[in-house]
């Protein structure tokens, strides 16, 4: 009965515009700060190194270097504080949790990037519109 109850709170606050992330995915995450009595956007931008849990208390947590530091953040995936998740790049990986990459440096950090990684083609695209001019037979 309880969880039914809390099951049902949960549902109404989960977001419906979630892309779909995975480890190794490159992302920018528009989180809102409220400094004051202003709210501002900023920007962290970093690789998906996990993700954990489902439902409406899933989270993923991002890694960027930093002035030389590495700086990791666990966001909640549903939470009303990010306005946004943009995915720049997917990386070519064969786990699910990339916690090796805290050993790594520099180019060794580095995930290879996978075939066509930027925006993701839309499957109801149209062919080319006109065809090619053909050349002129030779007389």
């Amino acid at each position: 009965m309880l969880r039914n109850a809390i099951a049902a709170i949960e549902a109404k606050y989960m977001k419906s515009d979630v892309p779909a992330l995975r480890a190794g995915d490159s992302v920018r995450v528009h989180t809102k700060i409220k400094e004051g009595d202003k709210e501002r956007i900023q920007i962290f931008e970093g690789v998906v190194i996990a993700r954990r849990a489902g439902g409406p208390r899933a989270t993923f947590t991002v890694r960027k270097v930093s002035y030389g530091v590495g700086v990791e953040r666990i966001f909640p995936l549903h939470s009303p504080r990010i306005d946004r998740i943009e995915v720049t790049g997917h990386g070519e990986v064969r786990r699910s949790r990339l916690f090796y990459l805290r050993d790594l440096q520099g180019k060794a950090a580095r995930l290879t990037q996978q075939e066509g990684s930027g925006a993701r083609p839309v499957a109801d695209a149209p062919a080319a519109s006109a065809p090619a001019p053909s050349a002129p037979a030779p007389a």
